[in-house]
């Protein structure tokens, strides 16, 4: 997808933030406080923070990843609907395991970079 598209949304995004035009799904409550993200280190995240990669068929209507940087300088994965939906639904948010990720941005291919 263009790169366009990806700061298209995460623009929007950061309205939807900025007006608390968004809402938790029961998993990211749970997952936040396990992980101990708190709602500063979301907005923190989603404003500095780049969309990495978008789903358009998600089997709950289209959503997107973000990366972000908390005010510790953590990186968070944030997975939130398109900003199309009235209410912006944070899906899960999460550390990114680096085992998993190339600078937190890119998917590490299983056996192997």
């Amino acid at each position: 997808m263009e790169r366009h598209k990806f700061n298209s949304v995460i623009y929007e995004i950061r309205k939807k933030v900025i007006n608390s035009q968004f809402e938790f799904s029961k998993h990211a409550v749970d997952q936040s406080i396990i992980r101990k993200i708190s709602i500063d280190d979301l907005t923190t995240a989603i404003m500095n923070g780049e969309v990495i990669e978008i789903y358009p068929d998600d089997k709950y209507g289209p959503s997107c990843l973000i990366l972000g940087f908390t005010v510790q300088n953590r990186p968070i994965h944030i997975h939130c609907s398109y900003p199309s939906r009235l209410l912006l639904k944070i899906i899960t948010i999460y550390k990114p395991d680096e085992d998993l990720w190339i600078d937190y941005r890119v998917r590490r291919i299983k056996n192997g970079i």
